[in-house]
């Protein structure tokens, strides 16, 4: 991974998580679109399948001026130039400002997640989730002192697992990582085909639970498509259960 996005992933950090007063768009906007070319390089030479979603002009605007980061930053270009990133023919989802295929944006998706009003700070950010009902999140302070990093909110266990990755490092992840390695034995026969018709607002969910011994063979569990709304919320009412 270059320098340079690490460098700028560091000011979208501060930014990010330290803002009080609200940026105007104008002032977050990069003219030379540094943080794109970068985007758009690590795609060309991507090994695994990159789908760039197309943004509408004043949504982007609307959520990059939500986000409150510049497009100076990985995270900045992604939510300002695309409507998000589908990885592995949308098996990963990655949050920018929002399109047909994809209809969250990355702000809209957080609020009343991990923050109440736009321009508060977060203690996490919600950036990505998968088809499996598992979330990615980057760690603003909620997780510990690894600030920037990002953790895996996994269906399997219900725990928040910690990567040791930047965002900068998590999309190197997506676009290059073999993602069958990575999921062996969360992936199901036919997986592929189930995968491509599923709209960005859902997800998969299993029946037993992934991370009940019943749950632990994915060919052998039943599965049905429920908004991801409803799978998140699920996800942290069991968790808490599973605490208790």
């Amino acid at each position: 991974m270059k320098l340079l996005p690490l460098l700028a992933f560091t000011f979208l950090t501060t930014t990010t998580f330290s803002q009080t007063k609200m940026r105007p768009v104008n002032e977050l906007i990069d003219q030379n679109d540094s943080g794109w070319k970068l985007i758009k390089e690590w795609t060309a030479s991507a090994k695994n399948k990159v789908e760039i979603l197309p943004a509408d002009p004043q949504k982007a605007k609307d959520a990059l001026y939500h986000t409150q980061v510049t497009t100076s930053s990985p995270m900045g270009a992604i939510v300002y130039k695309t409507g998000g990133i589908l990885i592995d023919n949308g098996w990963i989802r990655i949050l920018g400002s929002g399109s047909a295929k994809l209809n969250r944006s990355l702000p809209d998706w957080n609020k009343g997640k991990s923050f109440k009003e736009f321009g508060e700070a977060p203690s996490h950010l919600l950036i990505a989730d998968d088809a499996l009902g598992g979330f990615y999140l980057l760690n603003g302070g909620a997780f510990g002192t690894d600030l920037g990093k990002i953790y895996y909110f996994a269906p399997d266990n219900l725990e928040f697992e910690p990567l040791d990755i930047t965002y900068s490092q998590f999309l190197e992840f997506c676009f290059n990582n073999d993602l069958d390695k990575y999921y062996e034995g969360s992936r199901w026969e036919d997986w592929k085909k189930e995968v491509i018709a599923l709209q960005g607002d859902q997800v998969f969910n299993f029946y037993p639970f992934l991370w009940s011994e019943e749950g632990s063979d994915i060919n052998k569990v039943q599965r049905k498509i429920i908004p991801i709304e409803e799978q998140y919320n699920l996800n942290l009412d069991l968790r808490k259960q599973i605490q208790q």
